[in-house]
């Protein structure tokens, strides 16, 4: 992108959205942040864009950051769908945790300490998981020993 084409003015709720895009426990929150600086051609928000793309936690995030600077012409690699871990140690985080409660504890006792205690890591898992969360959890629930 040129500077000709980069938008001078930046949204007047600008320090909102750069907050927004970096609240951690919030994916959803990130993700329309990102959807509302992906109408203004800034470099700072194609700052904040950039860093989405490849820092993001949850892919639905990460594409629509993408997304967003392609449209803007910029040259980015697409993120990968395909990531291992989003969060290193979780099965031991996770081990953790079901340890803290109660050995006759329920599976939504489980859940409920969980986004307590690491809600960063329940909201990531939550938005890259989609449908499929409370079963992929249960499952991690079950196997954590």
């Amino acid at each position: 992108m040129n500077n000709e084409e980069v938008q001078q003015e930046l949204p007047e709720n600008y320090e909102q959205l750069k907050k927004e895009a970096g609240r951690s426990a919030d994916w959803k929150a990130r993700l329309a942040a990102v959807e509302e600086l992906s109408r203004t051609p800034h470099k700072q928000v194609i700052d904040i864009l950039k860093r989405l793309v490849e820092n993001d936690p949850v892919y639905t995030v990460q594409e629509a950051a993408y997304r967003a600077l392609v449209a803007f012409g910029e040259e980015v690699q697409e993120p990968s769908k395909n990531k291992p871990e989003l969060f290193k140690g979780l099965s031991k985080i996770l081990l953790r945790i079901k340890k803290s409660l109660p050995k006759d504890h329920s599976y939504e006792d489980f859940k409920e300490k969980l986004k307590k205690m690491r809600i960063d890591i329940y909201d990531a898992y939550e938005g890259e998981k989609g449908a499929e969360f409370d079963q992929w959890l249960e499952s991690k629930w079950q196997s954590a020993k």
